[in-house]
């Protein structure tokens, strides 16, 4: 019976692009959620029946979710950072504070 191989690239595709998406106040952690959940159940179907699936890619998806649950660790505690920013600081002064960067930033390449 030929063995079946797990295919660790759509975590990681996900796992990156919610590091990208860190930027974003945190919200990162939607997309790493996703590739986490998917790797988690990728090892349970092979934990199943572990005969059937190669030992290589087994190990390959484990790395894959090692990387999702990191990326969703950092995209939680910089929502959880946004969040506590807005409530104590407010979200007019963050705009405020986001404009007058925006301004510098314009009469430093000019």
């Amino acid at each position: 019976m030929e063995q079946q191989k797990l295919n660790p690239t759509l975590v990681y595709v996900l796992s990156i692009l919610g590091l990208l998406c860190c930027c974003f106040g945190g919200l990162g952690f939607i997309l790493a959620g996703i590739a986490f959940f998917v790797a988690k159940s990728n090892l349970k179907k092979a934990q199943l029946a572990p005969e059937s699936y190669d030992p290589g890619s087994v190990k390959a998806m484990n790395t894959a979710k090692i990387v999702a649950l990191i990326i969703l660790a950092i995209n939680v505690l910089y929502f959880v950072a946004t969040i506590y920013r807005i409530a104590t600081v407010g979200w007019d002064e963050i705009m405020e504070q986001s404009q007058q960067m925006m301004e510098q930033w314009q009469q430093q390449s000019n």
